[in-house]
């Protein structure tokens, strides 16, 4: 029996062993994602399967068992083309390793999730999400050329540059010292309110997890609401 299908983001029962498991309680918690303009955190220590979690939330893996819905859609129900078209068009993603692609500029990087949808990005959006991250002056620079503050900075750029309305953020702070986390979660908010899209993030600092509207800690593969 289908559960709950006209939530615009909901799971149930979702399993990836032997580290996760989510059951009922979190369907409400999911559920507000696209609903609302917010920030969510899952806070807790590393090991504990957060990051595993956000990968199936972001349909970058499968799980075990379990259901994932998006817009009414069951994901999982998707076939491997289907899943790769979802994932690039519906949602963006944070990796914490940047992920950027060394022989390409910071402009190429950003631009690579438009050019793989077909779809090209509007130059005034370009324009306007650079500039909300302080990018204006390095998109003609490699990577190599980056501090680790403006590369994970490129990895926002292109996690918003199809207009997704929920981002995932795997510890986007974690390899930065903690001036540079700051000033990009700054930044990372008000980019996120100025283009009016929902973020869910992990990471292990609470004085990060703070500044969400919802909090939710993991222990041991089970999630429970702090805040």
């Amino acid at each position: 029996m289908k559960f709950n299908t006209y939530l615009k983001y909901g799971i149930r029962e979702l399993v990836k062993k032997p580290t996760t498991f989510i059951s009922g309680f979190a369907i409400c918690f999911v559920g507000m994602l696209i609903t609302f303009n917010m920030l969510f955190m899952q806070y807790g220590a590393s090991g504990l399967g957060k990051s595993t979690l956000l990968h199936l939330l972001a349909a970058l893996e499968r799980p075990d068992s379990g259901e994932l819905w998006i817009d009414g859609k069951e994901i999982y129900a998707l076939n491997e083309k289907q899943m790769s078209s979802f994932r690039n068009t519906e949602i963006g993603f944070v990796f914490q390793n940047y992920h950027l692609l060394p022989v390409l500029t910071a402009k190429e990087n950003i631009l690579m999730p438009a050019l793989i949808s077909g779809k090209p990005a509007s130059g005034v959006y370009l324009s306007e999400l650079c500039d909300a991250l302080g990018l204006t002056d390095r998109l003609d620079h490699l990577p190599n050329q980056l501090s680790g503050g403006q590369q994970q900075r490129v990895a926002i750029a292109r996690a918003m540059i199809n207009r997704p309305k929920l981002i995932f953020a795997d510890e986007p702070t974690g390899n930065l010292d903690k001036g540079s986390a700051e000033e990009l979660m700054e930044m990372l908010l008000l980019s996120a309110k100025r283009f009016e899209q929902t973020i869910l993030m992990v990471t292990h600092d609470r004085g990060i997890a703070e500044r969400a509207d919802c909090v939710y800690e993991m222990d041991d593969g089970r999630i429970r609401q702090i805040k």
